[in-house]
């Protein structure tokens, strides 16, 4: 639809009573915490006092309920919010040089591959939240912050009129194909949907429209009288005050929520985010393979230990987290490894995936402080070396100059069976005398002996791994490696121990001991669990280079810059 600039727009004051007195925009997420933050980062708002699930956005409430949405709101019957800027096409620049990475901004692109169209007078794009919420940036000097709700109806004039009739929505007298209403305080504007029909509001990144009534009791008997079934008004379980809510569906699937004077929303829990597995039991007893030894086997997953950093950050205690700071570090992890994905692709997603996000501070258990040992002169030189390539990365002469994990060859251990925001699969099959281990991540198995076997001698990417049972615990020394998948500098002399104890009928406690002497004074040891996933989760193939552009993008890219940086100046 063709909008017009919207400050020419004059509102006429309809002849229905205005029955509500303001109005909420109540969005899905995984984290209120998060959401807060993401918001008031990016976008014209602030945090509202008392209230650690809502912000205001230049006079517009929005509250986030925390659970996880099937779906984006574009395509329902709230399709987007919008913000006015000054210059839409900067603002729209600005969202695009923050990135995808490490705040969670994602830019639509139109059908021609730009971000920014014009829209009659003035310019407009969209980005999205990282919990599917569509935005539209709009241009309007005469009224930047929070601009207006876009609907979407087959039916524009029945939709505005149901929201005249009802609700007391004001006209709106506009021009062109402009159809819309101010209720509560907010303009409404709504497109036509091409489709059958929106799909429902209901769980969507935008759940539902909220209007506060002085009056609940009478408005919802009206209502009930014209035919619109409102539920009976209630007070929800976890209210932070005694004022009741009531739900109505609206025109083309929009949920309304009619709310009493004095709402102030209500606690929630964040247990929706997963169901916990099972703890450690104390009296746990160990299964037992048909040969005699403990048995280990099943696909287990290390997704609840996301999030979980390695050293035990300077400004957080010891002990363990509560389990809204843990969700709040997993939605943080999330979201600074969104990329261009939707967050449905994560398997460490908050909601879609049934282990609960770990409690545990930091990795490190030995130093008891949680962190790493004072490093050799040489170890703080391999640090300071990568940490400058990292900051000033060069172009790459051919595939052999890139990492590792781009060339599809392997992460190295101990990194390889680290939790990271995908392909956290771990399966393990036994059979007399050996113990197969393999990672989803870039599909590599490690097939390791359990019986008094040589070493071979040959440096690898992954070591020479040898095993031995100590009581109910496998215990893996690895040696032997080439130094070419280095970890935080440790190569050749690295000796990583490792050992797998099942510690309840759902729970695998994974050890891992670093000695390195050149790059560490001491060792250091750290700890996560992996949980049993027979059911639900799957090893698929991790086809690294089938169908992979990357590498030849990365190299052509190069070549490219070359060429550019060779030609002489204002050509």
């Amino acid at each position: 639809m063709k909008r017009l600039v919207f400050a020419c727009l004059s509102l006429l004051i309809s002849a229905g009573v205005q029955a509500f007195e303001d109005n909420h925009v109540q969005l899905a997420t995984s984290s209120a915490h998060e959401a807060v933050k993401w918001y008031v980062q990016h976008l014209p708002c602030t945090e509202v006092a008392g209230r650690d699930d809502a912000i205001d956005c230049t006079g517009q409430q929005i509250e986030f309920v925390v659970r996880p949405s099937i779906g984006s709101s574009q395509g329902t019957g709230i399709n987007h919010i919008a913000f006015g800027y000054a210059d839409a096409a900067q603002a729209m620049a600005d969202f695009e040089n923050v990135g995808v990475r490490g705040s969670g901004v994602r830019l639509q692109r139109f059908e021609d591959g730009t971000t920014v169209q014009d829209l009659g007078d003035t310019q407009h794009g969209y980005i999205f939240d990282p919990w599917g919420t569509r935005i539209e940036i709009i241009g309007d000097v005469d009224r930047i912050g929070f601009h207006h709700i876009g609907l979407e109806s087959t039916d524009p004039a029945a939709a505005k009129a149901w929201y005249q009739a009802n609700l007391g929505a004001e006209d709106i007298d506009g021009a062109g194909d402009v159809t819309g209403f101010r209720l509560g305080g907010a303009l409404y504007f709504i497109d036509q949907y091409a489709e059958a029909r929106p799909a429902p509001t209901d769980e969507r990144a935008i759940d539902h429209l909220g209007f506060v009534s002085a009056d609940l009791d009478q408005v919802v008997a009206a209502l009930n009288t014209a035919g619109a079934n409102v539920q009976d008004p209630g007070v929800p379980e976890g209210g932070r005050s005694d004022a009741r809510r009531a739900f109505l569906s609206g025109p083309d699937g929009v949920l309304i929520a009619l709310v009493e004077s004095g709402w102030n929303g209500f606690n929630q829990d964040v247990s929706f985010a997963a169901v916990a597995v099972e703890d450690a039991a104390a009296e746990y007893t160990q299964t037992m393979t048909p040969w005699g030894e403990p048995d280990l086997q099943g696909i287990w997953t290390s997704n609840t230990a996301h999030g979980i950093p390695l050293e035990r950050p300077e400004d957080v205690a010891e002990g363990e987290l509560t389990a809204e700071q843990a969700v709040a570090r997993r939605e943080r992890g999330t979201l600074g490894s969104i990329w261009g994905y939707e967050r449905e692709w994560r398997d460490t997603t908050l909601g879609y995936v049934k282990s609960a996000p770990s409690r545990q501070v930091a990795m490190i258990i030995d130093p008891p402080d949680g962190r790493m040992p004072e490093m050799t002169e040489k170890g703080k030189a391999a640090m300071a070396a990568i940490a400058e390539a990292r900051a000033n990365p060069q172009l790459a002469g051919g595939p052999e100059e890139l990492s590792t994990w781009v060339r599809c060859i392997t992460q190295g251990l101990p990194r390889l069976m680290m939790p990271s925001i995908y392909n956290n699969g771990l399966q393990i099959v036994q059979s007399p005398g050996y113990v197969a281990i393999q990672k989803e991540m870039i599909h590599e198995t490690r097939v390791i002996p359990t019986t008094d076997k040589p070493r071979h001698g040959v440096k690898q990417w992954l070591g020479s791994s040898r095993g031995y049972w100590d009581g109910n615990t496998l215990v893996v020394e690895v040696k032997g490696f080439n130094g070419g998948a280095e970890y935080m500098g440790a190569g050749e002399n690295l000796t990583l121990t490792e050992r797998y104890t099942r510690v309840g009928e759902n729970q695998l406690e994974y050890k891992f001991t670093i000695s390195d002497p050149t790059v560490w004074t001491a060792d250091w040891t750290g700890m996560f669990h992996f949980d049993k996933d027979d059911d639900q989760y799957e090893l698929v193939e991790y086809a690294c280079h089938e169908g992979n552009y990357g590498m030849s993008n990365i190299l052509s890219a190069a070549r490219a810059k070359e060429r550019q940086a060779a030609e002489p100046s204002g050509e």
